[in-house]
């Protein structure tokens, strides 16, 4: 009695499955529905890949975006809870030596008033010490002169905006960059002339990343911008942190955090640029939705050619209702051929898009510029989105156009 019933159970769930193979591979006798049958799976496999394309497409620029921002920002970002600047003595240096953390940087930063000849801008100086390019390789970034130099304290690397908007070039030894910052003090201006500390340096370097950063940070050496501030030999405003191959950086974070206590705040790289992550996960997010509506508006072409099978086989399933079939059954029939059809379409708009953006990505055939190819990425979970996205919605589809099978429709 057991093997009769899983029989019948087995049997129950092939039959649907094999009548809808057998009508998805044959040609219908009216023309127009062989027609609409294919306009329905070339609108999937052409939705597949312009999904799969714009998800690779996406986390490229993302990548090419965030290259940016690991180079200007470190892993580990250590600042004072109240104030702008703290003492770095040796309890914290014996705290900062651990396996964990592969290099730090002391660094100082301060809103400051920039003037070359008759022209000024407002950014921030940056002084670093001779550990910074260990923690932010941002020497990669200069394309024109060279990187901070430690022996000679008198100099500066501007970016490309500061540059432009100053008109300042390079080892100009007739005029100099003129740094301003107000002194510390309370209450109101009543002589500029003494209000402000300055030094006057030369610019040794260029660099250039994104708009932001290029028009906000003078990089200089440590000492300068501790004489500019009045700062005490161990005295900073930030500890710039890079964390060591192997380890995770938000739970090195929360390690320190605890080992340096509620006086410090340690802030990680997306920390640093929660405007920015989220800026980029929108821009995602939105494309991915515009595209699933696209899908969405192509599937409806698969509730179409279903719909008219439906219509086309009415007399086929009078017969198959009529030698025992369930409604239940024959609707499982179309929801099949309409899920088979779908993944037919997935199946091959993956093979078309993936050799795509792997060859993109190898060889750049798509330019943006002319030394700039377009940026992708290759990710699985792209590849299980896409995947998940038009199985689902597919499959959705095929219920839909089912449903307009009832019993009045096949007993008649």
């Amino acid at each position: 009695m057991l093997i009769l019933q899983y029989k019948r159970k087995r049997d129950s769930l092939n039959f649907p499955l094999y009548i809808a193979k057998r009508y998805l591979r044959s040609k219908s006798s009216n023309n127009a529905i062989n027609i609409i049958t294919l306009i329905a799976t070339l609108g999937v496999i052409v939705s597949a890949i312009a999904l799969f394309i714009v998800l690779s497409v996406f986390s490229g620029l993302k990548d090419f975006s965030l290259s940016f921002i690991r180079t200007a920002d470190p892993d580990l970002k250590i600042t004072s809870v109240e104030g702008k600047s703290f003492y770095f003595d040796q309890d914290l240096e014996k705290k900062l030596m651990q396996d964990k953390i592969k290099a730090y940087s002391k660094v100082i930063e301060e809103r400051v008033f920039l003037s070359y000849g008759e022209k000024s801008h407002i950014a921030s100086i940056k002084g670093v010490d001779s550990n910074y390019l260990g923690v932010n390789r941002l020497d990669t970034a200069v394309y024109f002169g060279n990187w901070v130099n430690y022996d000679a304290k008198y100099t500066v690397v501007v970016g490309s905006a500061i540059s432009s908007a100053l008109s300042i070039g390079t080892y100009d030894f007739l005029d100099y960059l003129k740094i301003y910052v107000p002194k510390p003090g309370k209450g109101y201006i009543t002589n500029p002339k003494t209000a402000f500390s300055q030094v006057a340096a030369q610019t040794i370097g260029i660099y250039r990343l994104t708009d932001d950063i290029d028009k906000k940070f003078v990089y200089s050496n440590l000492e300068l911008a501790q004489d500019l501030l009045n700062y005490e030999n161990n005295q900073v405003s930030a500890i710039e942190i890079k964390v060591a191959d192997g380890f995770d950086a938000r739970k090195v974070q929360n390690e320190l955090q605890e080992t340096l206590g509620s006086d410090f705040k340690i802030r990680t790289r997306q920390q640093l640029n929660s405007v920015f992550y989220k800026m980029l996960n929108t821009e995602n997010l939105v494309s991915y939705l515009v595209f699933t509506l696209i899908l969405i508006i192509a599937l409806f072409n698969v509730i179409g050619a279903i719909v008219m099978m439906i219509i086309d086989k009415r007399e086929n399933l009078k017969t198959l209702f009529h030698l025992g079939a369930t409604v239940r059954e024959i609707r499982r029939v179309f929801v099949l051929q309409g899920f088979l059809l779908t993944l037919f379409g997935l199946s091959v708009g993956l093979f078309l898009a993936i050799p795509f953006v792997l060859l993109q990505k190898k060889y750049g055939f798509i330019m943006i510029t002319q030394s700039l190819a377009y940026p992708v990425e290759f990710r699985l979970t792209n590849v299980l989105v896409v995947i998940a996205t038009i199985v689902i919605l597919g499959y959705l589809a095929s219920k839909i156009a089912s449903a307009r099978i009832s019993r009045k429709l096949v007993a008649d």
